[in-house]
């Protein structure tokens, strides 16, 4: 226990996988620790017809070749963890499992990692737990009546897990709307509560709708231009794994469409006057995208396919009428309520003074932490659009190792 690393990592997922990749590469002495299995969030908070919103080819973490088998085919999650327990056996990453960072402290200029083996010394230390490990659930869900069975994205696994009778999401975002689908196609009655989110249309132009974000620097936007005033991480746009998923097709679907979710009033779900609002800013948001990609296009001299017209975003959408603004509990037939409200890192563990703001989460610019030799690896939105998504993972890493080799003078 008196070695000294040059860096821990805690969190075996993507981001702190492609990180050890890279550190391995520089000959830097670390470990990677991991609460339970490799990819243990993959494993144990998606449900079972999860697939990656984002295709093979990129989805690929530091150091493996592109040419991979159906490249923009959406890997299920077991196949993703399959692919993560791979890369550390190919790449012979230095990974221990089942080993949870219990407590983070600094003495003398290193840092102690406490686990249930021991405590570990480095001169480096990287959060790459992420920021979407803990459900959010809005003040509202105090209102609700035990008769209710109150769920997560996280923990939500199939339709039939779920009592008999109808269910409501909250929140349209990509788990919102990609659940209420899922709920739908089961033959179960849905409500979703929507919220201003966007949404993507799965092809646009001859390609992938990833891939066109990626290519034309979508992706690279700055957290600046991103992130408001206040701080607030905006959700990411609805986009299905392998279609297109909208509001409209949702209702056609047989899914009830309704305003965002006030809480209990009398007896009854209550819900706000602004679905309209709602489709109207994903058909927007939608169009700015393509817009992008298509200044892209014509930018670069591309020969893409002329601009489609998405079947999705077409239909009309069938909304109740009148619109609905209370439904009485007792007669709803609602047995269910799934959360789709966002999610949040859990840094409590961390116990060094200016390493974690008042609001629970890392005080960072772009991963870096404020304690020299902190770092957060997988963080949504930490310095660019795509941070904290696979995607993101080997731009990051290579920064912050080499922000680690320059502290280091090597």
């Amino acid at each position: 226990m008196a070695e000294i690393l040059d860096a821990v990592l805690v969190g075996a997922g993507s981001a702190g996988l492609g990180f050890s990749y890279l550190l391995k590469q520089q000959g830097r002495d670390h470990q990677v620790l991991e609460r339970g299995r490799i990819g243990e969030t993959w494993r144990t908070q998606r449900w079972d017809s999860f697939r990656l919103n984002s295709p093979n080819v990129r989805s690929l973490l530091p150091g493996d070749a592109p040419e991979v088998p159906d490249p923009w085919g959406a890997s299920a999650q077991h196949q993703f963890v399959a692919y993560l327990e791979s890369y550390v056996e190919r790449h012979h990453l230095p990974v221990i499992t089942e080993t949870p960072a219990e407590k983070l402290t600094r003495d003398d200029g290193l840092f102690l990692v406490a686990t249930p083996r021991g405590i570990l010394r480095a001169r480096n230390v990287v959060i790459a737990s992420g920021s979407l490990n803990c459900p959010k659930r809005p003040p509202v869900s105090a209102e609700l009546p035990i008769t209710l069975r109150q769920l997560d994205s996280s923990t939500y696994r199939n339709a039939a897990e779920l009592a008999q009778g109808a269910v409501l999401v909250v929140g349209s975002g990509q788990s919102g709307g990609q659940i209420a689908e899922d709920l739908a196609l089961a033959g179960r009655s849905v409500l979703l509560a929507t919220s201003r989110v966007g949404r993507l249309v799965r092809h646009y132009r001859g390609g992938d709708i990833f891939n066109w974000m990626t290519l034309s620097g979508y992706l690279d936007m700055p957290r600046s231009e991103i992130i408001p005033p206040s701080g607030k991480l905006p959700p990411r746009g609805l986009l299905g794994a392998t279609h297109t998923i909208s509001l409209q097709t949702l209702s056609a679907q047989g899914v009830v469409l309704l305003g965002r979710f006030l809480g209990m009033r009398n007896g009854s779900l209550v819900f706000g006057d602004d679905l309209d609002e709602h489709i109207r800013f994903a058909d927007e948001s939608s169009a700015n995208v393509k817009r992008f990609i298509d200044d892209y296009i014509r930018r670069a001299g591309l020969n893409a396919p002329p601009a489609e017209d998405d079947p999705a975003e077409l239909i009309a959408p069938r909304l109740p009428h009148p619109p609905i603004r209370s439904i009485e509990l007792a007669t709803s037939g609602v047995r269910s309520v799934i959360w789709c409200a966002g999610f949040r890192g859990d840094f409590r563990w961390i116990r060094i003074p200016d390493a974690i703001g008042d609001d629970g989460q890392p005080i960072h610019e772009d991963g870096i932490g404020f304690v020299p030799g902190l770092y957060f690896s997988g963080l949504d939105f930490a310095s660019t659009r795509k941070s904290g998504i696979i995607a993101g993972v080997a731009e990051e890493a290579a920064r912050l190792v080499n922000h680690i080799a320059r502290r280091s003078g090597s």
